[in-house]
């Protein structure tokens, strides 16, 4: 007969916590569907602009220009980064 050991209420907890925090920590910080009025930051590789907002989180922004502010509308969201199309060109010192 084998005898188990039983995990301890700090086991059970630190291993819980653990869990919690990594989910929480890869939720995108923004959804499809959401508008924002961002400033485009910088150009990738293919001329789409870039912008990152919450946790250092990537938006791409294509047809827009590096600091052109746009309010944008997310189209699709994945787990490291978004994809958004631009709703309106805003005049930069309004």
């Amino acid at each position: 007969m084998a005898v188990l050991a039983a995990r301890t209420v700090d086991e059970t907890t630190d291993t819980d916590a653990t869990s919690q925090s990594t989910n929480t920590s890869q939720t995108p910080p923004v959804e499809k569907g959401e508008q924002r009025t961002i400033e485009i930051e910088d150009l990738g590789n293919q001329g789409d602009g870039i912008t990152r907002v919450e946790r250092g989180f990537v938006i791409i922004v294509p047809e827009s220009k590096q600091d052109e502010r746009v309010t944008i509308d997310i189209t699709d969201v994945q787990r490291n980064v978004a994809f958004a199309e631009v709703v309106e060109r805003l005049d930069y010192y309004e």
